[in-house]
């Protein structure tokens, strides 16, 4: 009887956007016989030709228009033939060999497990949160009070890895690397109402009453934090304010929204007030205390809808 192969059952999915920088790494560092979809979403640095130039034996889907992470993601998963598929970030690869097969094999292992996810690194080695528990309200509260610093009750991972390095059963797993598997026939797909921020959180809370989810510190992953994220950082704020509150929309209802609304602006208001405080107090002569101002002010004003500039108005 031949061996298993953890790889056969397995599709990688990668999404790109302006990733010519980043997607060579992260493809070299696949296994060569494992199926690759690339989707593109509207890139203008030439990634598509990048990919199909270097590997040609990846499959590349270009977008006319950027759909965002989650929708192209979907277009992925659609075309997906097998029973496994790895969401990948362009700016994300694989640091310890072994590391996919090492995800498909506990999938294959573990049958009450419908995701998993591997340890992340930033590029100088350290870990990175690669896992945490369900997003609440009160996790709104701590981390824009600056309160989750002292009482760190959302993320797991990082305290996690100092007790053990067993796998760990959690609420949710980072989009930059999440494995699944299809639930009744076809994998669950992100929420197209997300463009960017939060749509793996979503996911996951569906995914979690079709089975477990699980964090694989011994499978390693670098990552680039932020590197795929937009080039203006007021705006990737707002879509990850925006990304909280759709959540709390969908799973909780109106209230919830308008209590993380109101939280985000509370975070950004206390923000602007302490870089303004400390612009005034270096008599406005340093140029990154009136900037991170002039962002948190942004980020205080932006649109109930900072989706429409990218025609992904919400619907909720």
């Amino acid at each position: 009887m031949p061996a298993f192969h953890p790889l056969a059952k397995l599709t990688i999915i990668v999404v790109t956007y302006n990733s010519a920088e980043t997607i060579v790494r992260c493809l070299s560092s696949l296994p060569a016989d494992v199926d690759t979809i690339v989707v593109d979403n509207a890139s203008s640095d030439g990634t598509p030709e990048v990919v199909r130039e270097r590997f040609p034996q990846v499959r590349v889907i270009a977008s006319p228009k950027n759909l965002g992470f989650g929708a192209a993601n979907n277009v992925g998963l659609r075309q997906a033939p097998t029973d496994l598929a790895l969401l990948l970030n362009p700016d994300a690869w694989v640091e310890k060999p072994g590391s996919i097969e090492a995800l498909a094999g506990f999938m294959e292992n573990k049958h009450d497990a419908v995701a998993c996810g591997g340890m992340l690194r930033h590029p100088d080695g350290s870990p990175q949160e690669s896992a945490c528990r369900d997003l609440t309200l009160w996790a709104v509260f701590s981390e824009q009070t600056f309160l989750g610093k002292l009482f760190p009750t959302y993320w797991v991972s990082l305290r996690h890895l100092r007790r053990s390095s067993d796998p760990l059963r959690v609420s949710q797993v980072m989009g930059a690397c999440l494995l699944m598997r299809r639930v009744d026939g076809s994998f669950l797909k992100f929420d197209e109402r997300f463009f960017l921020y939060c749509e793996d959180t979503e996911l996951c809370a569906r995914l979690q009453d079709h089975g477990s989810i699980w964090y694989i510190p011994g499978a390693i992953f670098g990552h680039e934090l932020g590197s795929s994220s937009l080039t203006n950082r007021w705006q990737s704020i707002t879509f990850y304010n925006r990304g909280k509150e759709l959540y709390f929309a969908i799973h909780h209802g109106r209230a919830a929204l308008a209590t993380a609304w109101l939280l985000n602006r509370l975070g950004a208001a206390l923000r602007l007030g302490i870089w303004s405080l400390a612009s005034i107090l270096s008599l406005f002569l340093v140029p990154k205390l009136r900037a991170m101002a002039a962002m948190f002010a942004k980020v205080l004003f932006a649109s109930l809808d900072p989706y429409s500039r990218h025609n992904r108005a919400s619907r909720v």
